[in-house]
């Protein structure tokens, strides 16, 4: 069976984010036929309708990956019950100009780390409104908030996470190959 291509964007952006370590741990523990590529949201240029007509190579870039995957992974942070706007910018270059959204029909699944009890849940939900508005087959179940300082170590993921992640990437290759 031929692998499964998942552009991944990673919220975090900051040396130390735990998002991209916990990016690292999924890749690291994935055992189906997935293959993840990441696209580092932070060298786009913001948005501005300004460019819709001749957009920068790096969105060029951006939609085009999105296109020739799979399906996308979201991994986010919360910042203020919301997700980074760094994040939006990478959605809303995807999305425009009207007529142009490349996240139309296209899989994802949202998943995210933070070093509190309820994990990234205000941002996944806001997330998850934005995702449907762009009509993508986003992935309900399983949810996962994920608690960084409970769940990861400095040796990596501990073993009860590693079974929620495989679990989780199980039910993201199913949900993709249901959505092609």
């Amino acid at each position: 069976m031929s692998k499964l291509n998942v552009l991944t964007l990673v919220g975090g952006i900051s040396s130390t984010s735990i998002n991209k370590r916990f990016y690292n741990e999924i890749v690291k523990h994935n055992t189906g036929d997935l293959a993840f590529e990441l696209f580092d949201i932070a060298v786009l240029p913001f948005y501005t309708q300004d460019r819709d007509q001749d957009q920068p190579a790096l969105v060029k870039s951006l939609k085009e990956k999105v296109r020739s995957s799979n399906a996308v992974l979201f991994i986010t942070p919360e910042y203020n019950r919301s997700y980074p706007g760094v994040l939006k910018n990478a959605i809303d270059q995807g999305s425009r100009p009207y007529g142009d959204n490349c996240w139309n029909g296209k899989p994802a699944a949202i998943i995210g780390a933070s070093i509190g009890p309820i994990g990234t849940f205000g941002a996944q939900q806001h997330l998850r409104n934005v995702c449907s508005y762009l009509n993508m087959r986003t992935m309900s179940q399983p949810e996962v908030y994920f608690n960084a300082s409970a769940g990861m170590n400095d040796n990596g993921l501990t073993d009860e996470t590693v079974k929620m992640v495989q679990k989780f990437l199980q039910s993201f290759e199913a949900w993709i190959k249901q959505h092609q």
